[in-house]
């Protein structure tokens, strides 16, 4: 099986490739924009002789000119070599059609407070047909098809009483934080902290649910 890298191997490992953007060491994206609809098939079958050929497959995304490809080694849950190896080819392939790269969407998690995260997340895992991955903040819930927001369990040394125990987090490129921010404040919301800015920011909604906006 291979071994899943460490946070800081993955940084080392994606030096120098600016394009393809990871989720914790659960996995990696590179979301590109083809000339016209023929060089994005064509991108999609290059990289499907790639992925044959190390017996390693990405999950594909087409949308007309734009593609996306996820990678991640289920089998180990999460982050390997191989993907890293797999993302290199995906960028030449990418090159090669005259595509371009692009930011990727914002990437939504779920977060749950909780003081136990070992006894709850069966049930959030069996309940929403989610599996296991590893991320920054431990074991993660994924859907298979890696769609849908991610669930994260937030430690608690104490319960929190006074706020919602779920909240959502979106992440967002670091320049277009600020400007998030603000337009969230503006459609009514309101600014909670930024202490931890521009690591994330917390805003609250009229009602008191919480959103974190933070950046990737």
């Amino acid at each position: 099986m291979p071994e899943l890298l460490t946070m800081e191997e993955l940084d080392t490992a994606l030096v120098g490739l600016p394009a393809v953007h990871k989720s914790g060491t659960s996995l990696l994206r590179i979301r590109v924009k083809a000339p016209g609809f023929p060089q994005a098939v064509e991108l999609i079958s290059r990289v499907a002789m790639s992925a044959e050929e190390m017996n390693h497959h990405p999950d594909i995304d087409l949308r007309f000119d734009k593609v996306t490809f996820t990678l991640s080694t289920h089998v180990s849950g999460g982050v390997t070599a191989l993907d890293v190896e797999l993302a290199q080819r995906i960028l030449v392939h990418v090159d090669a059609v005259g595509a371009g790269v692009l930011t990727p969407a914002a990437r939504v998690e779920l977060a749950i407070d909780t003081q136990d995260a070992d006894s709850i997340r069966p049930f959030w895992r069996v309940g929403l047909g989610y599996v296991e991955r590893h991320g920054d903040e431990g074991i993660e819930l994924h859907n298979p098809d890696e769609v849908g927001p991610v669930v994260w369990f937030q430690p608690m040394t104490e319960p929190r009483t006074q706020r919602n125990r779920i909240h959502f987090d979106v992440y967002v490129p670091f320049d277009d934080a600020p400007k998030r921010v603000a337009d969230v404040v503006g459609a009514g919301g309101r600014l909670v902290t930024d202490q931890f800015a521009p690591d994330w920011w917390v805003l609250a909604d009229a009602d008191g649910n919480e959103l974190c906006v933070c950046t990737q």
